[in-house]
């Protein structure tokens, strides 16, 4: 070998030897677990925004789904305070925008570890998508940790998963638990088996977020 073509390895070396040891590094890195977040139109922003955050702090790849890959109107539910007429039910207000980027029809299930279903008025139409059905009827079959939040539940009762499981909800979506064979439980958070639910996104001061987590932690380890 020449000089001049010995020199110019030496330079060379030590960089192929960097990039050689990065891809044997990210081979070796654990595959980041995935999370399922389906939206649409005016689902609740606290309910969406804040778990989406978490799971990413603590490592997860949060998916955003909608009925098709596009951005959506998120919105603001609260009984206003101080309102001169009072409210039984809870206003409607314009939150922010979020991107779905994958429709329900292109998900493979398969491919996710947990699966998060938002609030808001949403659910009241979603729950008439097949493709949506069959994704959540899914993850209970195969018994991956699900978090469900207030009119979430619309979802998981329409996909007829709820027969002999206990949940809770905000109070007024009660019926539809039972009406499908399932127990309301009026607490702030409830725990049966796979399925996790809290009532608004006021009980997120529970240890809401943490139980999910520990349920997605366990399933990584699991055989």
């Amino acid at each position: 070998m020449k000089r001049r073509d010995l020199c110019k390895w030496s330079m060379l070396a030590p960089a192929t030897f960097v990039l050689n040891k990065v891809g044997s590094l990210s081979q070796d890195q654990p595959k980041k677990m995935r999370i399922l977040m389906p939206i649409g139109d005016a689902t609740e922003v606290i309910d969406t925004f804040y778990p989406f955050f978490r799971l990413q702090e603590e490592g997860y790849e949060v998916v955003v789904t909608g009925p098709e890959a596009r951005n959506y109107h998120l919105v603001t539910h609260e009984v206003p305070p101080g309102s001169n007429i009072p409210w039984d039910i809870t206003q409607e207000a314009p939150g922010y925008h979020m991107e779905a980027e994958v429709a329900f029809k292109d998900v493979d299930p398969s491919q996710f570890d947990g699966l998060f279903i938002s609030g808001g008025r949403a659910p009241e139409y979603l729950r008439y998508d097949e493709d949506l059905l069959k994704i959540t009827r899914h993850f209970f079959e195969k018994e991956k940790p699900v978090a469900v939040v207030c009119h979430g539940v619309e979802i998981v009762a329409a996909a007829g998963v709820l027969e002999g499981r206990k949940m809770t909800t905000v109070a007024k979506c009660a019926l539809d638990i039972t009406q499908v064979g399932g127990t309301y439980v009026d607490e702030a958070l409830v725990i049966d088996g796979n399925l996790i639910s809290c009532r608004t996104w006021h009980d997120y001061k529970m240890p809401y977020m943490k139980e999910f987590i520990q349920q997605l932690q366990q399933y990584s380890i699991a055989p």
